[in-house]
């Protein structure tokens, strides 16, 4: 019995080390720059004002946080693009022209990634 008390501990301090490792592969930000998505389909510079969406968002913390929140929205057919701006706790994402995310999508999207959305405003400009 003791062995396989031993043994489930082994293994999960062992799995547990092995998450962390993977979350320190990458590189962090948390000096608040603006951190560019790396994935080639992200299209932001291209985006006109009436196809930017810019979310307010709490606990961004790493570039960590926003290659997942990258991830989320790229995966998705109406996305152009996204940028995360760490220090400012900004998100901006930009749809293909003539489509657009409801308010509602968008905050269940970064709350099912674990993240507080406090403010959606559409178009080029945010405060």
């Amino acid at each position: 019995m003791k062995i396989s008390i031993t043994a489930i501990l082994f293994m999960t301090l062992f799995f547990a080390f092995q998450s962390h490792a993977q979350h320190g592969e990458h590189e962090h930000n948390h000096e608040g720059q603006v951190v560019e998505p790396s994935a080639a389909s992200n299209d932001m510079e291209n985006a006109a004002c009436e196809n930017t969406i810019n979310i307010k968002v709490s606990g961004l913390v790493c570039d960590f946080c926003a290659r997942s929140l990258e991830k989320v929205f790229l995966k998705r057919g109406d996305v152009a693009g996204i940028k995360v701006d760490l220090g400012k706790g900004f998100v901006a994402v930009a749809t293909k022209p003539g489509l657009t995310i409801d308010d509602a999508t968008l905050t269940k999207l970064i709350t099912d990634s674990g993240y507080n959305v406090s403010a959606i405003q559409r178009g080029c400009e945010h405060g």
